[in-house]
């Protein structure tokens, strides 16, 4: 069905990528190419002054690992880490990228999104391609 299938997920103890992960299989119909998204938000400079030498290194290999794991399950699938503000970063990558579909979850909202999450909303809004919301 799509040639690029992209499924943004936040690598959290918060979030289930499972139904997102199986809606990326049945779209791409055998032979699209799905790309896993993560997008870490910056950790401002005050407060990485008072990280532990190392840490940022070993948050970002742990969300390699965590990555690497989910495109496993998937045929024609890769894991990419981006930094920057979810909703836009995700919206840029598709458009640089030239994505067909973006699969996104959204969380239980609060009245401030009344429909959607703020960063699903941001990507439904914004987006130049087909967007899939998983509740």
């Amino acid at each position: 069905m799509y040639k690029h299938i992209l499924v943004a997920v936040a690598l959290d103890d918060e979030h289930d990528p499972e139904q997102s992960l199986q809606a990326a299989e049945v779209l791409a119909a055998g032979d699209g190419r799905v790309t896993i998204l993560h997008v870490k938000e910056s950790v401002p400079n005050y407060v990485v002054a008072y990280l532990p030498e190392g840490h940022e290194t070993g948050v970002m290999e742990a969300m390699h690992n965590r990555l690497n794991g989910l495109t496993a399950r998937l045929k024609n699938a890769k894991g990419v880490l981006v930094e920057g503000h979810a909703g836009r970063t995700i919206v840029q990558w598709a458009k640089a990228n030239a994505v067909d579909c973006i699969i996104i979850a959204s969380h239980r909202p609060g009245l401030q999104d009344y429909l959607l999450g703020s960063t699903a909303a941001r990507v439904v809004r914004h987006a130049q391609c087909s967007v899939h919301v998983m509740r």
